[in-house]
């Protein structure tokens, strides 16, 4: 049995920054707070709460005076800040520049379009930390669509007017193809109202975009994919699925003790690969289990 660990996967330079500074600022440090899981990833977590790493929500902030509070590379809204200044905490900004960048991007054409009756959509997933930062922008009017269902139940109840001025943005880490549908329909539906003024904003990340079409690549070369990831992690169920609809012969697990026994094959080629939020060591690790066999 050959076993490869894909040499794309690990975490993404976001999260891999907001880890590192936490580990930088706990060599130093009895205690760091978390706004939110750093990672959705608890394997990483539970590491990390070795260090000294812990997690907190805003609730607890007010009885944080004194402390210093992370927050991580999702991103938070406006309000999030304004209520940690009220609360006397410090705060280690590990927000990844691609989500600032986006947060800026947004609130710029919010206040554009807000004068002139428009709306901004965001294509991502309703309630995920970086979409509640997104949306945060917009002092909470922008428009989140999940799929293209969602789409077509808000253009149908009126939510969505594409006889207003439309722009689409994307969370930072869904699937290009899928964004690139919900544009092309949202133009669609705007063009039959008359109206021409819809913008698309392709803000997916570079990286997490790349990520598609080399995993895809991976997946097909394999005869057996271990495809490793948090269970909270968006990005992970994204790609695992993409990795099945490539190669049926796909596996999510956590760790290496949850790979199903019996499924290896002598002559088989098993690819190690994980999400966004997969470190390093997680695949190496699961490479050694599977090299034990």
């Amino acid at each position: 049995m050959r076993i490869l660990i894909d040499k794309g996967s690990g975490c993404c330079n976001g999260v891999g920054r907001a880890i590192s500074t936490a580990e930088q600022y706990l060599s130093g440090h009895d205690r760091l707070y978390s706004l939110g899981a750093i990672v959705h990833n608890d394997a990483e977590i539970q590491r990390l709460a070795g260090l000294g790493l812990h997690t907190v929500g805003y609730s607890d902030l007010s009885s944080l005076r004194g402390s210093t509070v992370l927050i991580r590379a999702h991103g938070e809204p406006p309000s999030t800040y304004a209520l940690a200044r009220e609360a006397g905490v410090s705060l280690i900004d590990c927000t990844c520049p691609v989500v600032l960048a986006l947060q800026k991007k947004i609130a710029s054409k919010y206040a554009e379009l807000s004068s002139r009756g428009g709306r901004v959509l965001i294509f991502g997933k309703r309630g995920h930390a970086e979409v509640n930062g997104l949306v945060g922008q917009t002092d909470g009017h922008a428009v989140v669509v999940e799929n293209m269902d969602d789409l077509e139940s808000r253009l149908c109840s009126g939510a969505v007017d594409p006889s207003r001025p439309l722009a689409l943005f994307s969370q930072t880490t869904k699937d290009p193809e899928e964004f690139a549908a919900l544009a092309a329909r949202l133009r669609e539906a705007a063009s039959a109202a008359g109206n021409a003024d819809v913008e698309v904003f392709d803000t997916i990340c570079r990286h997490v975009s790349s990520r598609h079409k080399a995993l895809r690549d991976f997946a097909a070369s394999c005869s057996v994919i271990i495809f490793v990831c948090g269970r909270e992690s968006s990005n992970g169920k994204v790609l695992f699925e993409l990795c099945r609809s490539v190669n049926p012969r796909s596996y999510k697990v956590e760790g290496a003790e949850e790979i199903p026994a019996g499924i290896f094959r002598p002559d088989d080629t098993v690819g190690i690969c994980g999400a966004t939020s997969t470190t390093r060591w997680q695949l190496e690790k699961v490479a050694a289990a599977l090299s034990s066999l």
